[in-house]
């Protein structure tokens, strides 16, 4: 069995698609799994959604930008931040638009029905009884803190505390990890689109699994920022701005600072 686990695409067809055909350079896999945040904040909600839709014996979870794109609960700050803080106004406006641009997007195409059906998560049992978890944010949760390396043991169990699973797999953080923890195995996916670490490439993981156990291969994959930039300039997206930079490494962290404890 061969799983292609994803997140965090965040509406960017063209990084989606170098994941897809670096996956199909693999021989493929027996399906995918994809763990939320599939089209905020992204230029193409729509496309990807298509394109995933198509995908052979897919699962997906919701993440919390999927909840603000089809409802109208919003990151911050909140109305009352911004009144505190009027020099928030900027970032208010913004993500008040961008949101709303995107529920536009797929309220016009039909696709709000499929994000509001969408479960906070997926389980299965592999060959060899592992049990698999696919989370978007933490288990129980989309959205919160994550699954980070910076975060101790001991906050990491309170994390996956009753779970009810062995190997837990989640996104949110864009930042990949997989790390050994009590008796569960973690693993963060780190993200498709919107780039945190150094080297600016897509994250995914390819899982393998028979009845004699299962491995964990995380990938990287390059993509076309440059195109990116591109698409977003052409169809005015309200955070494009905030995008670019994105795409021009301007959102990387070199390093997560000393572990919580």
């Amino acid at each position: 069995m061969r799983i292609a686990l994803l997140s965090d695409i965040h509406g960017n067809l063209i990084a989606l698609e170098a994941v897809l055909a670096d996956i199909e350079a693999q021989d493929g896999v027996d399906a995918f799994w994809v763990l939320g945040d599939l089209v905020a904040i992204g230029l193409q909600p729509v496309a990807v959604l298509e394109r995933i839709h198509q995908l052979p014996n897919v699962r997906a979870v919701r993440g919390n930008t999927d909840r603000y794109a089809m409802t109208l609960d919003r990151p911050g700050p909140t109305a009352a931040e911004v009144m505190a803080a009027p020099n928030l106004l900027p970032v208010f406006a913004e993500v008040a638009h961008t949101f709303a641009w995107t529920q536009g997007c797929l309220a016009a195409t039909g696709w709000l029905d499929y994000l509001r059906a969408l479960p906070i998560e997926q389980r299965l049992a592999l060959p060899d009884g592992t049990r698999l978890l696919g989370v978007h944010g933490s288990p129980g949760l989309d959205d919160g803190r994550g699954l980070t390396p910076r975060q101790s043991d001991e906050k990491l169990l309170v994390l996956l505390d009753q779970c009810n699973a062995d190997l837990i797999c989640a996104g949110h953080t864009h930042w990949p990890m997989n790390r050994r923890v009590g008796d569960y195995h973690v693993i963060n996916l780190g993200s498709v689109s919107n780039p945190l670490t150094p080297d600016m490439q897509a994250s995914y993981v390819l899982l393998h699994a028979d009845s004699s156990g299962y491995t964990i291969e995380h990938r990287r994959v390059a993509y076309d920022h440059a195109a990116v930039i591109a698409v977003v300039e052409a169809v005015g997206h309200p955070a494009g701005n905030y995008i670019i930079d994105m795409m021009r490494g301007k959102k990387v962290r070199h390093h997560w600072g000393e572990p919580d404890v």
